[in-house]
């Protein structure tokens, strides 16, 4: 929300916000383009300048929001995140990155590709570019915004997050982009509150692929068996990507280090020519992700040469196996606030360091659902290391089950992991992390809330600890 209400300012409107709670990066990036904000719901304070023209209702307005309220008591015109994105960000050329992990990053690396390239497309995020600096030190042709811009380019490229509409449209965000290309990581359960089985999550991929028009391009992972089995539904050109032998771009010889990681791309319409790959991001997973960008970009006639310097040039995504702190204790940061997330980046840490990796974990609502708990068996193996603090209050359903709290959530994982700890008490978290994490640890906060400013605690008493 934070993105489109810097683009929106970026075309002369008068934005303000209001939510919960404001942190960094978001706050930050809010202050620097000159957007009033403020915690909490009040209705002098939206209608402080004035009766707004549009409101932009986000998931979290629940019936009793007086801000909500009051735009339906006075019929104000509003609309949700979706419908400003399907407004004034897709084009005709509509690229949309869809999956259950990768489309975040996904999104944000193709859309450097193609300003890299000069194609100065109107784009969307749900994220923001993890160095600004690196932004300027490589020339970018177009001064991005931390995470959305509209443009009158012919091309937009769209995270397309598959979480509900608007509490009056359970459809997927998604469905509103009408892409004419999409970009599909994966599909693996996930938001049991919005779709309780798995087949229910698979059924709105399935729309996805469907909707892509005959003449429009669907690169897919073709080492996710949902993926590669949904696509089979589309009528459109279909472009595989991937480890398989199958794959039209099959990437290879993975070499990964703390500095980033390095492969080839072995392109089965160009004669099984390989490209080398060079990216500053961590983990195996950035070499899925990176593929199915270099796909994609290629096929819509961005050269090679082009690609590759962009994919080395790329900063990377805040929040994304983010390295918060080097030394001899490091500490890193991600949004990864499912288990199958929390797996793959745990996986890529276990294969960087030799000691210990110390996981602090909270999940997102959906997998607070106890429908939810069969998906935290063995999800863990990577880490030494658990902890679950004070879970986040969210909404509940008083007539139906209640989200799982921080003490079952433990339990939950405690059956497949034999070092798992509740800690309720924020300090006293950091405290544990002081008092196990030696040289040659490292620390990584799992989940896509705050943590109170837990991270930035941990690093300061790290740092004072080292300088010590």
């Amino acid at each position: 929300m934070s993105g489109l209400a810097i683009a929106m300012k970026e075309q002369g409107a008068h934005v303000t916000g209001s939510d919960k709670g404001f942190y960094p990066p978001v706050s930050t990036a809010l202050k620097k383009a000159g957007i009033a904000f403020y915690p909490g719901w009040h209705q002098n304070k939206m209608i402080e300048s004035g009766i707004p023209d549009l409101v932009v209702v986000g998931n979290v307005a629940s019936s009793e929001n007086p801000e909500w309220q009051y735009v339906q008591k006075h019929n104000l015109s509003y609309t949700s995140y979706p419908g400003l994105i399907q407004k004034y960000f897709v084009k005709k050329n509509s690229i949309v990155c869809a999956g259950t992990y990768g489309k975040t990053t996904s999104t944000a690396l193709l859309t450097w590709i193609l300003v890299q390239a000069g194609w100065n497309p109107s784009y969307m995020f749900g994220g923001i570019y993890a160095d600004v600096e690196h932004c300027v030190e490589t020339h970018c042709n177009l001064s991005l915004q931390p995470s959305a811009r509209i443009t009158n380019s012919d091309w937009s490229i769209v995270e397309g997050d598959e979480y509900k509409t608007a509490r009056w449209d359970n459809r997927p965000k998604f469905a509103h982009y009408s892409p004419t290309h999409v970009l599909l990581t994966s599909v693996v359960w996930d938001h049991a509150d919005v779709y309780p089985t798995p087949e229910t999550y698979e059924k709105a991929y399935e729309k996805l692929a469907k909707s892509v028009p005959k003449s429009g391009v669907l690169v897919a992972c073709e080492d996710d068996p949902n993926v590669a089995n949904i696509v089979t539904l589309s009528h459109c050109h279909i472009v595989r990507y991937g480890q398989s032998i199958k794959a039209d771009y099959m990437y290879h010889d993975v070499r990964e280090t703390k500095n980033g990681v390095e492969f080839s791309i072995t392109m089965k319409q160009c004669n099984n020519v390989a490209i080398a790959i060079k990216s500053p991001m961590l983990g195996q997973f950035s070499a899925t992700n990176i593929t199915g960008c270099f796909a994609l970009a290629h096929q819509i006639g961005i050269p090679e040469e082009k690609i590759v310097q962009a994919i080395k040039n790329f900063p990377g995504v805040k929040r994304r196996l983010e390295c918060r702190l080097r030394g001899e204790i490091d500490i890193y940061d991600d949004i990864a606030h499912s288990p199958t997330k929390a797996q793959a980046v745990l996986k890529s840490l276990k294969a960087l360091y030799s000691g210990l990796v110390i996981a602090i974990f909270e999940p997102n609502t959906g997998n607070r659902e106890h429908m939810a708990i069969v998906g935290y068996d063995h999800t863990f193996k990577s880490a030494d290391m658990v902890i679950i603090p004070h879970l986040t209050k969210v909404k509940k359903n008083p007539f139906g089950p209640q989200p799982m709290e921080g003490e079952e959530l433990a339990a939950a994982i405690a059956k497949t992991h034999t070092n798992v700890q509740y800690i309720d008490n924020d300090e006293q978290v950091i405290q544990t992390i002081l008092q196990t994490a030696k040289p040659g640890d490292t620390v990584i906060f799992l989940g896509s809330h705050g943590f109170r400013g837990m991270i930035e605690t941990a690093i300061n008493r790290v740092r004072k600890v080292n300088s010590t």
